[in-house]
């Protein structure tokens, strides 16, 4: 059987990775539409392995996730992939965050965490000493990596195992004509069964396959600071907040990256392009489609001061620093420099819902990935396993 994989990030390259692992004798095709793999999401995300602490458990985020990061942790290991587990604290800053922290600790050690500790202000500043905090959750099982290389060394490995990865090759047509015709950029190419790993464009992939789901791709993007070198010793490793359930995004944290640096951030606003990675980028096809979905407008009914907050501060410096002194009080916005910046990939249903958990939906002779939101990265060889485990059958298994 010949099967297409369409997208070159993180995802679509661990599921042709792991299909041929278990599936040898399939003759495998990824294409990619730009010059080389991980260009977009998984190339400007922060670099963090994520273990699970915050998802619900039982959730597919969840198990995923505790799967996922020991398995990315071995492949970097056996491939020689930059990373370190650091461990992470997750800190509360006012004492109405403590039965929050504690929730988050149930949460963890439900899901399978292991070596998770309760912390008191003491305790913070033996990890952080400049952290500040009424209570913190110390997760030793988070870590960080080169996920560009991760991403890199699965593709050299799909190669290597005789799969036909095709880069500079967009999407322009598919058509089910008994087998799958798909029109690219790059030429034509003919399959018998598609899998949809094309990220900020899944939603568009899937309408061109004539399926018909309702969730749309809204991009946010996530805007990053850098600490100056001289300031860099404020954060040894990871500082994270406690998640306010009433807010659908985890809030700014710092991160110390694998190859040397500290970035503070995200917030998260409306990008108006799907590829927007600064407040110039602006292309009228994404942001239509933005504004004309139902769904986009019920989540800002639903979301008013969170949205107001999150533009604002991704023009001030100065409200960007205040947010972060609230887990590292002696940093200044001088402290600060310009960073990078992400378009996250997030679904939202019509009802103005952003999804949460990974959403998979099947097609006959085809399989899209609709949502894969944080942790995806972290867990996409257990990503690349529950896709194939929903296509085993077709795949003649």
């Amino acid at each position: 059987m010949k099967v297409a994989i369409i997208g070159g990030g993180i995802v679509g390259l661990a599921t042709a990775y792991q299909l041929l692992l278990r599936f040898p004798s399939t003759r495998l095709l990824l294409l990619e539409k730009e010059s080389g793999p991980a260009r977009h999401q998984t190339g400007n995300n922060s670099g963090v392995l994520h273990c699970g602490l915050y998802y619900k458990p039982g959730s597919e985020k969840a198990k995923l996730a505790v799967q996922g990061i020991r398995r990315m942790v071995e492949f970097c290991e056996s491939h020689a992939v930059s990373h370190e587990i650091c461990g992470k604290l997750v800190v509360a800053t006012e004492p109405e965050e403590i039965p929050r922290l504690k929730a988050l600790l149930e949460r963890g050690t439900a899901n399978g965490l292991q070596g998770l500790q309760l912390l008191g202000p003491e305790q913070i500043r033996e990890y952080e000493p400049h952290a500040t905090g009424v209570a913190a959750i110390r997760v030793p099982e988070e870590g960080i990596v080169d996920f560009k290389a991760a991403t890199q060394a699965m593709a050299d490995e799909v190669i290597a195992r005789g799969g036909d990865v095709h880069y500079s090759s967009e999407v322009l047509k598919l058509q089910n004509a008994g087998s799958w015709l798909v029109s690219t950029s790059g030429g034509d190419f003919e399959a018998d069964f598609l899998i949809n790993c094309g990220g900020l464009h899944c939603d568009r992939i899937s309408s061109m396959a004539g399926n018909h789901d309702a969730t749309r791709i809204v991009p946010f993007r996530g805007e990053y600071y850098k600490l100056r070198p001289e300031s860099q010793h404020l954060v040894r490793n990871l500082i994270y907040p406690v998640p306010d359930p009433k807010f659908p995004f985890l809030g700014v944290h710092f991160t110390r990256l694998i190859h040397g640096g500290i970035e503070a951030g995200p917030n998260a606003v409306l990008a108006f392009a799907r590829e927007g990675y600064h407040h110039t980028d602006i292309r009228l096809r994404d942001t239509l489609e933005t504004l004309l979905y139902p769904g986009f407008w019920r989540f800002l009914l639903r979301y008013p001061s969170m949205c107001w907050h999150e533009f604002h501060r991704s023009f001030s410096k100065a409200l960007f620093c205040q947010s972060l002194q609230r887990l590292v009080p002696e940093l200044q916005p001088d402290d600060l420099i310009e960073g990078g910046a992400g378009v996250r990939a997030q679904a939202l249903s019509p009802s103005g819902e952003l999804m949460q958990d990974f959403y998979f939906v099947r097609q006959s002779k085809a399989l899209h990935v609709l949502n894969a939101p944080s942790p995806a990265a972290t867990a996409s060889l257990a990503i690349a396993d529950a896709i194939i485990d929903q296509i085993s059958e077709a795949l003649g298994a």
